[in-house]
């Protein structure tokens, strides 16, 4: 470790720890922004630097470019990084305050600890993502911590403190590495999603519109049913013999059913495909198409897609077991039908990738569980089972292992756990384990740290009153269902939640992995310019995650070695978290023009 002064903008000391030299950010008025230097302890290094915010941009840009890397403290990725992103500027590393806290706060490693012990504060409130519509407004950068504090130096000392009180926790934890790990991974997880939102994922607006007019019928307007479904309504009146029938209503639907001596209680698919009468499909079809119509229609391509890119809102750490969400544009449910309006720029391609069951790999590695590994090692785990002997065929070791692993207990899940139980003893175990803990409100945790919450105030009421004297057989059984619901949601939580610190892993190495493309690349730039921006006019890039599938958005000169620095980060991503233990990550990889081409 050593020191270095600061640059010609100021007179910020660093000090270099592991490589990098750490600088907190944070907003000191609506115009200036303050950058302090801290050691290792999150100490301030002597005084801050107070800059001008049309200056951040330069100066980030100056420190990424000196001999020792920063690493960058800043209240929320979201609020700070698309500004440098937008002024040409990327950063290599941060540690984002907001997503660490979340996980300090809630982890079952942390809980002796006085941060997650302290009363809430403002870090523990929600923070809305900025909308991906609106240019960056410099107004709306802000310090969460500023909005408890008014002057320089207190707006100066909250991020630098809440990140003290952070490095205190992990400091408080037995062998913390995995969780220094998680926050690593949660916060450069952060930098990916903004870097995609910025880049954009690339859009043929005149295939989209092709591929509606197909499903749909010609574009009509607003409010205005197409052609394709507006026949088929008709035939599902005509069925019915009812004139009256909506069949964007779902209770109008289900009256009408009923009339027709149904006794179907919903209009979900799944209940309705049980059914046989000539309304199921048509009315099955016109769901389909308008499901389509409603979240990727005209007026959806009209409001997400701007220059030829869709920018969704991604939202890191979104759902409780560290998944990603979005919060507008529905990027994590792109439907097969509009996949071909996913196409590569011109000189370009798309290098998409998927995780061969993860999860089922994943619980192998948490559970130590060797036999399971070995079932998927160099080939389809599925298959893998059926060859041990454990199954008849491949469905069947797909139900039994998804039925392990979300808790179905009856049909053909049900008949086929005992064969699986005794084939994995261990896997099953872990997951019977974090089962049993839900069922008893107690918490369960991911592989590197992050903890489930606990259950709502319902599920504990309903535990009370079975608790109490007398109570009843209808309160009993209700307290009994709801322990099972979130005994299944535990289970799950620890597959689910270690899989997403994985993919976390592997989309941070295959960052470092492009970054290291870019460095040898001979690609002039501006050559292969697109609407992706400045940042990224040249050079490979993400451009879109679904939890275990990532693309990559490349000129086709560097699309081979893409695929393979994809491929080798998969497999750094399970060294990392599980060291030697034998378990492979298998890809199914392509380079493609076209999304729908890849599967």
């Amino acid at each position: 470790m050593h020191e270095r002064r600061g640059s010609r903008h100021s007179n910020v000391r660093s000090v270099v720890e592991n490589g990098w030299v750490t600088i907190v950010l944070a907003r000191n008025s609506p115009t200036e922004v303050v950058a302090s230097s801290v050691d290792a302890h999150g100490e301030l290094l002597g005084e801050a630097t107070v800059l001008p915010f049309d200056r951040l941009a330069g100066f980030v840009a100056e420190r990424e470019g000196a001999p020792e890397p920063e690493r960058w403290v800043w209240s929320d990725s979201s609020r700070w990084y698309g500004d440098l992103l937008n002024a040409g500027v990327r950063v290599r590393r941060c540690h984002d305050l907001r997503l660490s806290h979340a996980i300090l706060r809630n982890s079952t490693l942390t809980a002796h600890t006085a941060f997650a012990r302290a009363e809430p504060s403002a870090w523990d409130q929600p923070v809305e993502p900025p909308s991906a519509h609106v240019a960056p407004v410099h107004s709306t950068l802000f310090d969460l911590g500023e909005t408890m504090a008014s002057g320089r130096s207190a707006a100066r000392e909250d991020s630098a403190a809440e990140y003290r009180r952070q490095l205190q926790a992990l400091a408080e934890v037995p062998d913390a590495g995995r969780l220094r790990l998680l926050l690593a991974a949660e916060s450069v997880g952060a930098l990916i999603a903004a870097e995609m939102r910025h880049a954009g994922l690339p859009w043929r607006t005149e295939v989209h519109d092709a591929l509606l007019t197909a499903e749909l019928g010609p574009r009509v307007p607003y409010g205005t049913r197409p052609a394709r479904l507006e026949e088929l309504a008709g035939r599902i009146r005509g069925i019915l013999g009812d004139q009256s029938v909506n069949p964007d209503s779902p209770q109008n639907v289900l009256k009408a059913l009923n009339r027709a001596g149904l006794m179907i209680t919903s209009t979900n698919r799944w209940e309705l495909a049980e059914y046989s009468h000539p309304v199921i499909a048509p009315l099955l079809e016109y769901k389909k198409r308008a499901r389509l119509l409603t979240a990727n229609g005209w007026t959806w391509m009209d409001q997400w897609i701007i220059d030829e890119r869709f920018h969704p809102d991604y939202v890191p750490g979104g759902a409780a077991t560290g998944r990603w969400a979005t919060s507008g544009g529905g990027a994590l449910q792109l439907p097969k039908q509009i996949r071909a309006a996913v196409t590569a720029d011109p000189g370009w391609k798309l290098v998409v990738a998927d995780a061969a069951q993860l999860e089922p790999r994943i619980l192998a590695a948490l559970s130590a569980d060797t036999a399971m590994a070995a079932a998927g090692r160099g080939t389809d785990m599925y298959a893998g089972i059926v060859a041990s002997g454990v199954v008849e065929s491949r469905e069947h070791a797909k139900v039994a292992m998804l039925g392990a692993m979300y808790g179905a207990t009856t049909g053909e899940s049900g008949r086929l756990m005992p064969k699986l139980t005794r084939a994995y003893p261990r896997a099953i175990r872990l997951v019977e384990q974090a089962a049993r803990a839900g069922e008893r409100g107690e918490h369960v945790t991911s592989w590197l740290g992050r903890s489930s919450p606990a259950p709502g105030a319902d599920w504990q009421e309903a535990q009370r009153l079975a608790s109490q004297p007398g109570a009843s057989a209808a309160e009993e059984s209700r307290a009994r269902s709801r322990a099972r619901d979130w005994g299944r949601f535990t289970r799950n939580f620890v597959v689910q939640g270690s899989a997403a610190e994985w993919a976390l892993c592997w989309m941070g190495e295959i960052r470092n992995g492009l970054r290291a493309i870019e460095e040898r690349s001979s690609t002039p730039p501006g050559r292969l310019a697109t609407a992706s921006g400045a940042v990224f006019e040249s050079l490979p890039h993400l451009v879109f995650f679904l939890h275990d599938e990532i693309i990559v958005h490349t000129p086709e000169e560097h699309a081979e070695e893409v695929a393979q620095t994809v491929t080798e980060a998969a497999a750094f991503a399970g060294r990392l978290l599980f060291r030697d233990f034998p378990v492979d990550f298998p890809l199914g990889i392509a380079v493609v023009d076209r999304y729908s081409e890849a599967k």
